[in-house]
């Protein structure tokens, strides 16, 4: 399994990854017609700028499909889009993601990461080493929902690099 850095053309292909991800695993935690509208087949354009603007992650399995991916909001200083595909969930491919991006924002002198997580994965992400801070309701366009979700952060000052 390969990580690289994502290209802007396969935009795509990552929203795709997105869904999937979005479709199977948020099912425990908001409602079928929430994800639907949150999962449209339509990529926005919007998102291939995010390729463009910020370090976007991507683990390529034995074949070249895309499994995984995730990036590091420069503007915001989070992590984002912390995605596997059903079929590859399990194998610790989001951890790498995680890790590159961690090592990403030390290099670029960002101290702290947040996050906002969905109640499915928070327990993910603690185990990544991010502390909760509390529940929020966050309202998705996309989705014309309110998404209950969990703020999160990291401190990278005193963390040793994994």
């Amino acid at each position: 399994m390969t990580l690289r850095l994502a290209a802007p053309e396969e935009a795509e292909r990552l929203w795709h990854v997105r869904n999937l991800a979005i479709r199977a695993g948020c099912q425990s935690s908001y409602a079928p017609d929430v994800i639907a509208r949150w999962t449209p087949d339509a990529m926005p354009e919007s998102y291939r700028q995010v390729i463009v603007d910020n370090p976007f992650y991507v683990i390529e399995d034995e074949k070249g499909a895309i499994v995984a991916s995730g990036y590091l909001d420069l503007e915001a200083n989070s992590v984002e889009a912390i995605f596997t595909v059903p079929e590859a969930a399990g194998k610790g491919l989001a951890g790498r993601i995680i890790a590159a991006i961690k090592a990403d924002a030390r290099e670029r002198g960002i101290s702290r990461l947040t996050l906002s997580s969905t109640p499915n994965a928070q327990t993910f992400y603690e185990k990544q080493g991010f502390m909760t801070l509390g529940e929020s309701i966050h309202y998705s366009r996309m989705a014309d929902a309110e998404l209950r979700c969990f703020n999160m952060v990291m401190d990278l000052t005193g963390e040793e690099t994994k």
